[in-house]
């Protein structure tokens, strides 16, 4: 029960956050209109995407400094999964952006810096894959993860800040929270957000378990022949 209470409570926050975010009241806004509820959907995609690449980094970091192949794979199934809520994320901003701005995805640097960010943690991964000797391909993509995502913080983040942009929070732009959101709204997005990374940590603990057992199987028919 001590290791299964936050996985109850990452499915009641979500569940709860998706029906608060389907049936709820939100303000009546212009241009946005219904629409504001994809916040409950769209941004908490980011923050758990986020917050697994910064696991990775971290196991990134332990590995270089201990070699311990765990960690290694901790790092690569936290990129894994990071990269399917980038996933979510760009979809659910794509169908924002069509119905807001009449273009799923227009010339706009935050979503282009999204975009290069994206083929940068692809790129990870194919990079894992091209280098066959273990330590070596361990090594060198924890030197790349480390690099990457300060990279992607600049791209999705700071870069926007600094340009004009169509995205809320970038641009000079206000935020969804600072003006749009009201106080109903407010502690159904953070439910979604802190549900979601939540979601996140589990399905990465699970890709996490399923490579370790993977690992021995290899392990186990390469010691048998």
């Amino acid at each position: 029960m001590r290791k299964t209470w936050w996985k109850i409570l990452a499915v009641i926050m979500v569940g709860s956050s998706v029906i608060a975010g389907l049936l709820g009241p939100v303000p009546e806004l212009p241009i946005l209109n219904e629409t504001i509820r994809n916040v409950y959907y769209h941004v908490p995609m980011w923050f758990a995407m986020i917050f697994l690449y910064l696991i990775s980094v971290i196991y990134s970091i332990k590995y270089l400094g201990s070699s311990d192949k765990k960690h290694d794979l901790i790092a690569v199934e936290a990129v894994n999964t990071g990269i399917l809520f980038c996933g979510l994320g760009l979809l659910t901003g794509m169908l924002w952006g069509y119905i807001t701005w009449g273009d799923p995805w227009p010339n706009d640097p935050k979503l282009n810096g999204s975009a290069i960010a994206t083929l940068m943690y692809l790129a990870y991964l194919v990079l894992r894959n091209a280098l066959e000797e273990e330590q070596k391909r361990a090594k060198i993509s924890a030197i790349y993860n480390i690099f990457a995502f300060p990279v992607m913080i600049v791209l999705i983040y700071i870069l926007p800040k600094l340009t004009d942009s169509l995205h809320p929070g970038s641009g000079g732009n206000s935020t969804i929270g600072s003006l749009d959101m009201d106080n109903y709204m407010r502690p159904v997005f953070y439910t979604a957000a802190i549900g979601w990374i939540l979601i996140g940590v589990w399905i990465g603990t699970m890709r996490y378990r399923i490579r370790l057992i993977e690992e021995q199987d290899d392990n186990f028919d390469n010691s048998a022949t």
